[in-house]
């Protein structure tokens, strides 16, 4: 057993602590290892691709945007792009899925395991699903908007809707269990076509305050909800 030796000087110690350890600053060995410097640059270079790629989809739309003015818009080659993405529509694809998980995620949190009533947790649900929106005005248009005329990103979307219509019906029958099976998804697709609805009319009145899309939501739910048992 090993014991604290009182004639070791403190300033010896503590000096080669303070030589292991990085200046200010200063990477570390492991930051500076070849193999984790090279994934760094190829998460930042893909980052740089996926943002591009929703800037210029959004303003072009799928059909008039290229590879090459991805890649362009993103500071690499068309040969660095394609080591990320084998092609646009993959790409693409790529885009839909990252946001559409995204955008669920931290609705459902603050819903599922927020505090307060269930209320204040729809109106929390709500204010993360289009402070989402607002944080990512490029990537509202791809969500909310297919103008691709491509047969799979054209499923993705179908998919996509269907997965939201489910997720609002198994919502209602958690917290409203007294409205009829049968009514389930379609009043799921009230609350999708709502959301959405709702996001594309505040792409064209940007000036209009996100507390006023979570109350016109936070409005159509407790509707929903009042009604129930009827």
């Amino acid at each position: 057993m090993s014991t604290f030796d009182p004639t070791t000087s403190d300033a010896t110690t503590s000096g080669a602590a303070a030589s292991a350890e990085p200046a200010p600053g200063a990477s570390s060995p492991v930051d500076r290892h070849p193999l984790n410097r090279a994934r760094a640059a190829r998460a930042e270079a893909r980052t740089r691709i996926e943002e591009a790629a929703a800037r210029l989809f959004a303003e072009r739309g799928y059909a008039g945007t290229t590879i090459g003015e991805i890649a362009a818009e993103a500071g690499l080659s068309k040969p660095m792009l394609y080591r990320h993405f084998d092609s646009k529509q993959e790409l693409h694809l790529a885009l839909l899925e990252r946001h559409r998980d995204e955008l669920a995620a931290g609705p459902l949190r603050e819903l599922l395991d927020g505090s307060g009533s269930l209320e204040e947790r729809m109106e929390a649900m709500y204010e993360a699903w289009f402070g989402y929106v607002q944080s990512h005005p490029y990537t509202w248009r791809m969500m909310f908007r297919d103008t691709t005329g491509d047969p799979e990103v054209q499923a993705f979307h179908r998919e996509l809707q269907r997965r939201q219509r489910a997720t609002d019906a198994a919502l209602l029958r958690e917290y409203a269990p007294g409205i009829p099976e049968a009514q389930l998804e379609p009043l799921g697709e009230v609350i999708r076509s709502s959301l959405y609805g709702l996001a594309l009319w505040w792409l064209d009145r940007p000036e209009q305050p996100r507390e006023l899309l979570v109350a016109t939501m936070v409005r159509i739910t407790r509707g929903l909800l009042a009604t129930a048992g009827e």
